[in-house]
């Protein structure tokens, strides 16, 4: 019942206020959290959003209409508005109503509902396209190799499947076992994915921001499914830590696990690809001709009986996948991001294909138990030059961002910081190859681009993580997968436009726990007054909104204190 001292102020647009010094504060995010999203968590108010697509998330876990209005209901401190508890219920109850199941009469699938649905759903062109025979009034047949497809399209037109249809066991991985007990929130995240084997566990996606050991938990459900596993990721860097990790943390030996990139193409019973390979196309093939000729490597996905696939980073599923997803649906899926967030708004084609939201660990929750870094965000902003800012507003609106990003008045405040930061590891980030290695010339530091051999990737970083190099530079292909545990300092110099999801990634570099327990610092550098400025706000509202504090200061302050 609502009353003056609960912790939820829920309102009639479908956001959801959580106040975190009111009583049964905690109580009541764990409840909101399993229906609505984690927009914003500064320090005193959490804002929270009721969407179709985190109710259908909820559906799929188990969550019933009447939980989740209850839950409103009981930690309210007004009465919840009506269109909310109505909205809620018709959601929810979207879910279920169009299942796909396994025809037993055929080698396919059914789609089935009631007859009033099944006639609305049809007459959709994107749907109609799917639709194989109709097997009597409730039914229709699905070819197996349009599961996916038919699934996202349903959910475009606002009816998510219930997908009954199973899995295919794949070949046995027999007798691997880990060698590391997993974290209490990464056994409760595996948990919530396996859902004990059952039929509507086995796919989703996880979201634990970087540090907190998703490597770990795709290892758990590997051993968990017991099954050959294919790992997807970035970077041939990126499968090679996921190799290294496989090899010490698990039972596997070395010619079990397969490095599949474009150095090597090795098929084991665990294999680990990069979606650069996968997506490879072969030009000389007619763009109108066969799918898979002109993207042959995503063959791969049918060249072993698969009985997991794991995406590591599954926000950055490339188009050409999204559509290879649609073959495999039959296999057990995972995907583990730090943030499920698109800068293309296609997250539910993520829970189409790979499936729901099982689990979602707040970034500042695992910094308070110790289990990542406690980070500090700084923007410093330094003023161009006279003539410098003339040549910016001479320059053509589109091309603005990238003289303000690599403006040379940039760094007098790297030098500053570097001082500050003396005897520490300091990695520099920057997007323009250009800039980066003017940089790394500058500082006689290495730089690391896209067009470093992977040999020599290789030995930059693990002499980093040794201590061996205290200053390191690098392009935008440090953004993801790279394992960087000591590193305390990070420095943007420029960026993609403001994205959320590469700020997410390039924090992440310093948020792995570090052995004495000391602080992570974050800066970004950013030219006053400039289109760089106004992104950086995109990048500032996404940081304070999962709860880190976040300074301004001048860098032409003789007085500033870091």
């Amino acid at each position: 019942m609502p009353a003056p001292d609960n912790p939820l102020i829920v309102q009639s647009d479908l956001t959801v206020l959580l106040e975190t010094a009111a009583p049964r504060a905690g109580d009541a995010r764990a409840e909101l959290a399993r229906f609505a999203e984690l927009e914003k968590a500064p320090e005193h108010v959490h804002t929270y959003r009721i969407s179709p697509l985190s109710l259908w998330n909820a559906a799929v876990a188990g969550v019933s209409p009447d939980h989740a209005v209850g839950v409103l209901n009981d930690f309210a401190k007004y009465p919840v508005p009506d269109v909310v508890m109505t909205e809620v219920r018709d959601q929810m109850g979207r879910y279920g109503r169009i299942r796909l199941v396994r025809d037993l009469d055929t080698t396919g699938l059914a789609l089935v509902a009631a007859p009033e649905l099944l006639e609305e759903v049809s007459r959709s062109r994107d749907i109609a396209a799917l639709l194989g025979e109709r097997l009597d009034g409730n039914r229709f047949a699905v070819r197996l190799g349009d599961r996916g497809a038919i699934k996202q399209s349903l959910l475009t037109l606002g009816w998510p499947v219930a997908d009954e249809a199973g899995y295919d066991e794949g070949t046995e991985l027999a007798g691997v076992e880990m060698s590391v007990d997993l974290r209490s929130y990464q056994a409760e995240s595996l948990g919530a994915w396996w859902l004990e084997g059952s039929t509507a566990g086995g796919n989703g996606v996880l979201t634990l921001p970087c540090g907190a050991g998703k490597t770990i938990i795709g290892l758990g459900a590997m051993v968990t499914t017991g099954a050959n596993t294919l790992i997807v990721c970035t970077s041939t860097s990126a499968a090679r830590q996921w190799i290294a990790e496989i090899l010490d943390k698990t039972t596997l030996t070395e010619d079990q696990v397969g490095e599949w990139s474009g150095h090597r193409k090795e098929m084991r019973a665990v294999t680990v690809v990069t979606y650069q390979v996968l997506t490879w196309a072969d030009t000389n093939v007619d763009k109108e001709g066969d799918f898979l000729d002109r993207y042959p490597h995503l063959r791969l996905f049918d060249d072993q009986e698969w009985g997991l696939i794991i995406y590591d980073e599954v926000h950055m599923l490339p188009a050409p996948v999204f559509r290879a997803t649609a073959r495999i649906q039959a296999i057990r899926r995972l995907g583990l991001t730090a943030t499920l967030v698109r800068e293309d708004g296609r997250e539910a084609d993520v829970f189409s294909l790979i499936g729901p939201k099982r689990y979602d660990a707040p970034w500042t929750e695992l910094e308070a138990l110790g289990w990542i870094a406690p980070a500090v965000c700084t923007e410093v902003r330094v003023a161009l030059s006279d003539e410098h800012r003339m040549a910016y507003a001479m320059t053509e609106p589109r091309s603005r961002h990238r003289v303000a990003a690599t403006a040379v008045e940039k760094l007098p405040a790297l030098d500053r910081i570097l001082a500050h930061h003396h005897g520490e590891q300091v990695l520099v980030i920057g997007q323009f190859v250009e800039q980066v290695q003017a940089v790394a010339k500058r500082l006689d530091a290495p730089v690391l681009t896209g067009r470093t051999a992977q040999r020599t990737r290789d030995r930059v970083y693990q002499q980093f993580r040794d201590g061996e190099i205290p200053v390191l530079v690098v392009s935008k292909i440090a953004n993801y997968s790279i394992d960087l545990p000591e590193v305390a300092v990070a420095v943007q110099l420029s960026g993609q436009f403001g994205s959320r999801q590469e700020e997410a990634q390039r924090l992440g570099r310093v948020l792995r726990p570090k052995a004495d327990g000391g602080q992570a610092h974050f800066y970004s550098i950013v030219a006053h007054d400039t289109d760089e400025a106004r992104f950086a706000r995109n990048r500032q509202r996404f940081l304070t909104e999962q709860g880190y504090s976040y300074r301004i200061v001048e860098a032409a302050d003789p007085d500033l204190e870091w």
